[in-house]
């Protein structure tokens, strides 16, 4: 069986990743790093690096760097609460992960765009919970209903109440952060319970292009890490902004960044799995706006991750958006031809579901036909079956049928037919005429109405009474985290 996306397409050879590799040591080396860190600078000075006192900036030797390089580990877990939803990169490629943080949505009744709430996250939560081409849920929105003190946790509450798959996480500084882990003890029932199996999932963009550590997000990666629980990060260059208004300019600042965070990560923690995110871009310079959507990200997603696997890691990012505001052909071809191209250059991560907007609302029709996106691409990546003993008896079968012959009641097709498609209850595979007098609906009408009849059955917490409680002791405040569609 052929399997997989690695090496089904490549932009660059050997010798060309290898030279952008040195490129991106020489910009690490000798223009160094902006470090707001005060924390971060002494762990850089105390592995090597040259710190410039004066201006905060940190030069890292290409020793250095190859030094920390060559202890990545190429395999990252996604883990649940429970050991049978974990997920395992790149082994289990394509993982499907929910995009995250939008700070809109979509009404499902009224179809106008609201801020969205902890309820709306709750019904999120249900539906990634049984779409199947979700792996991972990565909090979809905001919640604006969320008490200040308590950003973070009442995200998350309404996330794991009703989500079994892994849950992927993110804070605003160490406050929020510590609270989030009360609330895992919490959920584990015990600290632990939870240091047994640490079920968040953390992720954070230490570095903000161009090459600048920022204080926040720096300081609380470093303590998830020396706490020994899971954490990655994400580089975000922007051409024409962020970075130079290249593609390969761009990918340089994005690799140099790359490398830079996960040397931290391992200085901090020798051994940290390496997950290589990214959310690379081209400026749209006509407006100036972000364009998630565009053909150049998806080129540089794809060129990302040619240099992940380069280094021997797992790869993936914020793959499959768009900038269209509405369901419609745009947004379809937006999230298809960059979700396709990323996977077949060996994508093993790809945070797709439910938003438009370049990443600003979330839309529930969206979210189940990006989930039929996942099970797509997870049907290409079982790939085309090969083996001697196959083409033996497909050979034997060709003969025996003969020209003008038929091979619907062949054993092969009885075998064969269950398995060899992706079945989908959502595309329309009729001829028109049967699609007429089913009421000729667009597919956004077909998957609205599939997030309906999820989100129209009861609504039952995946928390105990007494986990709930304990919840309510530690966080009086917490929103409802029940869903109100």
């Amino acid at each position: 069986m052929t399997t997989g996306f690695k090496h089904l397409f490549r932009f660059f050879s050997d010798e060309e990743r290898q030279s952008i590799h040195e490129a991106s040591k020489q910009v690490l080396a000798t223009t160094g790093l902006s470090v707001r860190s005060a924390q971060a600078r002494e762990l850089f000075r105390a592995h090597g690096c040259t710190v410039d006192g004066n201006t905060d900036r940190v030069y890292l030797p290409e020793q250095v760097v190859e030094t920390y390089r060559s202890s990545f580990e190429g395999r990252y877990t996604f883990t649940a609460r429970e050991p049978e939803f974990d997920v395992t990169v790149p082994g289990e490629a394509p993982c499907i992960v929910t995009a995250s943080s939008a700070s809109r949505i979509i009404d499902f009744h009224t179809g106008e765009q609201r801020d969205a709430t902890s309820s709306d996250i709750a019904s999120i939560a249900r539906l990634v919970n049984e779409l199947p081409g979700y792996d991972v849920f990565s909090v979809s929105t905001l919640a604006a209903d969320a008490p200040r003190e308590l950003f973070s946790p009442s995200r998350l509450y309404p996330a794991f109440k009703y989500c079994q798959k892994p849950i992927r996480s993110t804070t605003m500084g160490m406050p929020d952060l510590l609270k989030v882990f009360e609330l895992g003890y919490a959920i584990a029932g015990s600290r632990g319970a939870y240091r047994e199996r640490p079920f968040l999932n953390h992720h954070y963009c230490p570095v903000i292009s161009p090459l600048t550590f920022d204080v926040d997000s720096t300081e609380a990666a470093t303590y998830v890490l020396e706490q020994g629980y899971p954490v990655y990060a994400t580089v975000c260059p922007n051409g024409g902004m962020t970075s130079p208004m290249s593609m390969l300019g761009t990918l340089i600042t994005g690799n140099a960044e790359f490398l830079a965070t996960n040397c931290y990560f391992q200085m901090v923690r020798p051994g940290t799995p390496v997950l290589y995110a990214y959310l690379p871009n081209i400026a749209y310079m006509r407006t100036g706006t972000y364009t998630s959507g565009s053909i150049e990200c998806a080129m540089l997603e794809m060129a990302h991750t040619e240099m992940a696997e380069f280094y021997g890691v797992p790869s993936g990012g914020y793959i499959g958006q768009t900038d269209a505001h509405v369901v419609d052909y745009q947004a379809g071809q937006e999230v298809a031809m960059s979700a396709t191209g990323a996977a077949l250059a060996g994508a093993s991560l790809l945070n797709i579901g439910g938003l438009l907007d370049s990443l600003v609302s979330f839309d529930y029709a969206k979210a189940v036909l990006d989930s039929e996106v996942g099970m797509n691409l997870k049907r290409l990546a079982r790939g085309m079956e090969y083996s001697t003993e196959s083409l033996e008896r497909n050979l034997a079968e060709i003969d025996e049928v003969g020209p003008g012959g038929i091979f619907m009641m062949e054993d092969q097709t009885l075998e064969n037919t269950p398995t060899i498609c992706y079945y989908s209850d959502l595309a329309s595979r009729d001829i028109r005429s049967a699609w007429e007098a089913a009421g000729s609906q667009p597919a956004e009408v077909r998957a609205r109405e599939v997030a309906g009849r999820i989100l129209a059955a009861p609504a039952t917490p995946l928390f105990s009474k007494e986990t709930e409680a304990a919840i309510r002791e530690i966080f009086p405040d917490m929103v409802s985290g029940e869903p109100r569609l």
